[in-house]
């Protein structure tokens, strides 16, 4: 089914329901019209919702995915990550060893 004939379907058993909604809670034909409009709104809204998630998903599920070009980058990344968590632990060792060393100097001078 097309969406544009799901919209106007949607559309139209809003209306009905509306209708049915109206005759059974309103008492003038002002609670009816605006029952069914209301109703009817709805309806044709929620159906361009649903519509626009249905395109979503199937465009989604079609297009190319590069899943070559995304694992070499990643790759890099992973190579970027490990050379700095490397460079990182050598300055922190680095940084201990000057606690440790400056805690030695500051008890000797005591």
């Amino acid at each position: 089914m097309l969406g544009e004939n799901f919209v106007y379907f949607f559309t139209v058993q809003g209306f009905f329901v509306g209708i049915v909604f109206g005759i059974l809670k309103s008492f003038d034909a002002e609670g009816l019209l605006v029952y069914t409009s209301l109703i009817t709104g709805f309806f044709y809204l929620f159906s361009h919702i649903v519509i626009a998630f249905y395109y979503k998903t199937t465009v989604a599920k079609n297009y190319f995915f590069p899943k070559e070009n995304h694992e070499r980058k990643l790759d890099i990344f992973v190579i970027e990550i490990t050379k700095r968590e490397k460079l990182i632990d050598s300055a922190i060792k680095i940084t201990d060893a000057a606690i440790k060393a400056n805690a030695v100097d500051v008890e000797v001078n005591r």
